[in-house]
């Protein structure tokens, strides 16, 4: 099993959500969900100060093996994008969790992050999906 950082939030489609001491969250993608997709060849990233609503595909991830949109786990305005991925895109297979980040929000709710997985109940997802 992958590491999954506790202090993280998980979405049933395999992104994470970190909130930020300045109120702000982070989103990327898992561990798991790198390891199947493989070595990443390109990111769609998303435009800054847009408006996302749960659920919103606001990205797409392509890898040797297939192309995965991205999907936010909460509604909030997109300030924020990983710029460093247009060059390098195997930021997010090296570090799902610090430089392969993707967007960074500016919440609407930040208590829609109580309503994502915990680390241990996205592991017992990916479990039972093996």
């Amino acid at each position: 099993m992958e590491k999954t950082p506790s202090e993280l939030k998980y979405t049933q489609s395999h992104e994470w959500a970190k909130l930020e001491d300045d109120g702000t969250v982070i989103i990327g993608i898992t561990d798991h969900a790198q390891s199947l997709l493989g070595d990443m060849v390109y990111v769609e990233l998303p435009e800054i100060d847009v408006a996302v609503k749960t659920g919103d595909e606001c990205g797409v991830v392509e890898s040797v093996k297939a192309a995965s949109d991205l999907f936010s786990p909460i509604s909030g305005d997109i300030i924020e994008i990983n710029e460093a991925l247009n060059d390098d895109p195997s930021l997010m297979n090296t570090d799902p969790y610090g430089d392969g980040w993707i967007l960074r929000l500016q919440p609407n709710d930040e208590s829609e992050l109580n309503e994502l997985m915990s680390s241990d109940e996205y592991e017992e997802l990916v479990e039972s999906e093996e």
